[in-house]
């Protein structure tokens, strides 16, 4: 099969002979998860004995960003809407498009994801069997959307690349008093020993932020412990752009997700048990921020933005 630029760059950036495979201690989980351990014992004095702190990526991006934000969306109900759930369809049709038999559709795979997504029993299964005509036919536009680029920009997967997408990922901390867990939209190959042979992948539609990296970092951290053997590589891919964002794994790279994780956690348990002391960062995210109305310094910035037309 002949492939386009984009689709060549995928393989070029994302494959590697084995010989090229980094080396990793086996004693590496060991130490990453006792210094999860450590670093988040402190924590649990704080907790009520019957409770559970949950640390997924989108808490850590919240609390290390805009405090302010971080407890006004915690403080609103969660609602899907289109951009919400538009990921988790193009995901589920991107999965299938894998096990296709025949020569992929977009539209066909996502309005098989639709389908399937709405037989489910939870709250996105809920927001498809209830929304609007018109909020559907949103939905699948954009979900169609990203599954075309997807496929224009990626090729084909073979199965001996072990592909695997929503892979779910889970690591339980002092008796599941704290629970770290993702969900990596793509990863391709595997460990051999203790040589990493995995890339775990993200895919995205629009600008890059520097949390997408944080993103991979915090699976990376999940996996090592998990299997013992980090991932060779992390890649963000923008489907917009068709660019890939790469970074290789180190030791380096897991500690310090490990001290993110610490610091992310212990500063969401502070915030939430009550602090009048707020880190205030105003950014694209004052738009659609309900705490706006209240915040001066929200204000301020998106008042300089229209002046300057520099969001930054």
């Amino acid at each position: 099969m002949e492939f386009n630029p984009a689709q060549q760059e995928v393989l070029d950036q994302l494959g590697a002979p084995r010989g090229e495979w980094p080396r990793f201690e086996v004693t590496l989980r060991h130490e990453l998860r006792r210094e999860l351990d450590n670093g988040l014992e402190p924590l649990l004095e704080s907790l009520d004995p019957d409770d559970q702190l949950f640390v997924a990526k989108h808490l850590l991006a919240q609390v290390h960003a805009c405090e302010r934000k971080f407890l006004a969306d915690e403080a609103d109900p969660f609602e899907w809407s289109v951009p919400l759930a538009r990921g988790s369809v193009a995901h589920k049709a991107i999965e299938l498009s894998i096990h296709w038999k025949r020569e992929p559709d977009p539209l066909i795979l996502v309005d098989e994801a639709l389908a399937r997504l709405g037989d489910g029993t939870d709250s996105l299964g809920d927001y498809l069997r209830t929304c609007g005509e018109v909020e559907r036919a949103e939905l699948r536009a954009e979900a169609n959307d990203r599954v075309v680029k997807f496929l224009e920009c990626f090729p084909p997967l073979k199965p001996a690349w072990r592909p695997v997408t929503e892979s779910r990922l889970r690591l339980e901390l002092h008796d599941a008093r704290i629970v770290m867990s993702g969900k990596v939209d793509l990863s391709l190959g595997q460990p051999e020993g203790d040589r990493a042979g995995k890339v775990l992948i993200d895919l995205k539609t629009g600008a890059f932020s520097p949390s997408h990296i944080d993103d991979l970092r915090f699976y990376a951290l999940i996996e090592t412990i998990r299997i013992g053997t980090p991932p060779r590589r992390l890649a963000t891919y923008y489907l917009d752009q068709g660019r890939f964002v790469p970074e290789d794994v180190t030791e380096g790279l897991l500690h310090s997700s490990a001290a993110r994780v610490i610091d992310g956690s212990r500063r969401a348990v502070e915030l939430r048990a009550g602090t009048d002391d707020l880190r205030v960062v105003p950014g694209p995210a004052c738009r659609w921020c309900s705490a706006l109305a209240e915040c001066e310094e929200g204000k301020h910035h998106l008042d300089e933005v229209a002046e300057t037309g520099d969001e930054w």
